[in-house]
């Protein structure tokens, strides 16, 4: 794997863990890498509610300035109930409400992306 791609699947995995730190559910990192060239990785997260939505993203976007990712290139839904996005270029975040995660549904609409399995790296990125 290349040397920026590993570096942004640590920081997803960073991502993920600020999402769980913040009690998201169901986090998962999915690599887009060997599906389109779009990103290279989404997190996905379920939050329970609007402010937690708000919570999770403001975090990810701290810890995103704090580890050096690229600056973030897109926002959508800030004021949404549903719906968070937030586009770093090559991670992509999307903070979902329990109902925008099922009506979205993207696992099964990139099934094609492998799930990353960022628990362990997390962990050992942290340990550092």
């Amino acid at each position: 794997m290349a040397e920026r791609q590993q570096a942004s699947r640590e920081l997803a995995s960073l991502a993920a863990q600020a999402c769980e730190d913040l009690k998201g559910k169901e986090t998962v990192v999915l690599d887009l890498i060997p599906v389109t060239p779009i990103a290279d990785f989404f997190v996905v997260t379920t939050a329970t509610s609007a402010r937690q939505m708000r919570a999770i993203a403001e975090e990810v976007e701290l810890l995103m300035k704090k580890h050096g990712s690229r600056p973030r290139v897109g926002v959508e839904g800030r004021a949404s109930e549903t719906w968070i996005l937030q586009d770093y270029g090559d991670i992509v975040l999307h903070v979902f409400s329990t109902e925008g995660r099922a009506l979205y549904d993207l696992e099964h609409l990139w099934a094609d992306a492998p799930l990353v399995e960022w628990k362990p790296l997390a962990k050992k990125l942290a340990d550092q």
